[in-house]
């Protein structure tokens, strides 16, 4: 079986679309529907209904596409472990949602490598749904990310409990509103597909509030940024504690009770499910969850 075919499959079955497995496997869409073909010709079975929604497994795919995952992390173990053999230095590559990869883990990074001087590592700061995408991509093997994906490919460790805080300028800002003041204060949010904005809208959710229902002044893709906005008086907004430690203790930023409305969320490790950790990779785990980890 050509394995470059089955990831054509398997890209196009995970985005549920042709032209983003194409744009992310850097072929055309007529080369991608061509390498299904082939792939079908040579299974000799149909894999998959097209339409304008989208594509959906046939009763053959779906056998194949549960195998697919798995024969492509063995690739990728294989295609690692031969690299690894003429690399004089072992690499460790991750990704962090922004309100960790910001904020605490660079700390943890300098004590890991303080540990082990011979490990070369790369972090790259994004958010949860992109943390998430890279590891369905192979392209990172260490995800660190603000909510548990439920994602059946993705299989997800606790770390460490956090909570969403309403913050203001401390010049202008109320100790305590309700609910119902919650949604006339000008709010500062963060992106759509990021794991703070999913937190903050099933929690709202709950409590029958939609974020139609709020005075979202504008969305930012940094907590930083947002900070910024924050300390400036621009607005109010939802950060981490682990984000807003600092300024809550120097008392620039000032947090709001909101009757009947607590956010707590936690931080968790992804990775594939089926995929072996190189051995530093299992140690850099290890380490995040063991109490030697000094997030900043």
């Amino acid at each position: 079986m050509n394995l470059g075919y089955l990831q054509a499959f398997y890209m196009t079955v995970k985005h549920n679309s042709m032209s983003k497995a194409a744009q992310i496997l850097h072929l055309t869409r007529p080369g991608l529907s061509g390498q299904i073909k082939s792939l079908e010709n040579e299974l000799g079975v149909s894999l998959l209904n097209r339409s304008n929604k989208g594509v959906e497994l046939t009763e053959e795919g779906k056998v194949l596409f549960d195998y697919a995952d798995t024969l492509l992390s063995i690739q990728g173990n294989i295609k690692r472990d031969l690299i690894n053999l003429h690399q004089d230095r072992p690499k460790l590559v991750i990704g962090a949602c922004k309100s960790v990869g910001e904020y605490a883990l660079p700390c943890s990074i300098f004590t890991f490598k303080h540990l082990h001087e011979e490990v070369d590592i790369n972090m790259e700061v994004i958010n949860s749904t992109g943390v998430i995408q890279k590891l369905q991509e192979h392209t990172i093997n260490i995800g660190i990310i603000q909510r548990d994906s439920n994602i059946d490919d993705i299989v997800t460790q606790y770390i460490i409990s956090d909570e969403l805080l309403l913050v203001g300028n401390s010049a202008h800002s109320p100790e305590r509103i309700s609910i119902e003041e919650l949604k006339q204060i000008p709010l500062i949010l963060r992106e759509h597909d990021s794991g703070t904005r999913y937190v903050i809208e099933k929690s709202l959710k709950e409590k029958g509030i939609h974020i139609e229902d709020l005075n979202v002044v504008y969305n930012l893709n940094s907590p930083e940024a947002i900070k910024s906005s924050v300390l400036a008086g621009k607005g109010f907004s939802f950060l981490p504690r682990l984000v807003v430690n600092q300024e809550i203790k120097k008392q620039s930023l000032q947090t709001i009770e909101i009757d009947d409305l607590k956010i707590s969320f936690a931080y968790y490790i992804a990775s594939r499910k089926n995929y072996n950790f190189t051995e530093y990779e299992k140690k850099f785990v290890d380490f995040i969850n063991s109490n030697k980890r000094g997030f900043c």
